[in-house]
């Protein structure tokens, strides 16, 4: 007959069984940090490369761009002086521009913020003064400052809506030869000849 298996509580019997069990895990703490590791460096280095790479980077070159196209505004906004045919630059080969009509002059990129736009449009024209005497240039070189004073209040006190109206350039061209020729106290200015006429 089979004899029943003993119950075994002794203290050695305890220690066996114990060190025949299985270890238990790690701590389940100890490895969560250590999956938790690089998202809480990406969490907080993230924040700070971003703000360096703005601080040294982005911001130096954002600044550079902004002067250059502040630098460029200036240049654009302010007035060309009129310059005589003669006067412009030489060609591809070196050789000069004809010289200019003793009766002609011409007005080289005008730019003026038109009236009622609160600066936000522009007209940028180009034009060619001619009359009969003889001594235009001449005449209009002598007065260079107060000419472009006369075209620069012309132009700029044009709204949108009279440069928008049919046959506005004829308009303008009256109001200039009438300026010009009571300016210099005599009639000198015949007509007008515009070669560039943009509103933006």
């Amino acid at each position: 007959m089979a004899t029943p298996p003993k119950n075994e509580s002794t203290p050695a019997a305890a220690a066996a069984a114990a060190a025949a069990a299985p270890a238990p895990a790690a701590p389940a703490g100890k490895s969560l940090l250590g999956m938790l590791l690089p998202v809480l460096l990406v969490v907080v280095l993230a924040p700070v490369v971003s703000w360096l790479v703005m601080q040294f980077v982005m911001l130096p070159q954002l600044e550079k761009k902004l002067a250059a196209a502040s630098g460029a505004t200036v240049a654009a906004s302010a007035p060309a002086a009129p310059m005589p045919v003669a006067e412009k630059a030489k060609g591809k080969k070196g050789e000069t521009a004809p010289p200019a009509a003793p009766n002609t002059y011409e007005f080289s990129n005008v730019i003026v913020n038109l009236a009622g736009t609160m600066g936000t449009r522009y007209l940028k024209t180009t034009f060619l003064v001619t009359g009969s005497d003889q001594k235009l240039n001449e005449t209009f070189l002598g007065n260079k400052a107060k000419l472009v004073d006369i075209t620069l209040n012309v132009l700029s006190s044009l709204t949108l809506a009279e440069i928008e109206e049919a046959g506005a350039k004829n308009i303008i061209r009256e109001k200039l030869v009438n300026a010009y020729n009571q300016a210099l106290g005599h009639k000198v200015v015949e007509q007008i000849y515009f070669s560039d006429f943009v509103v933006q």
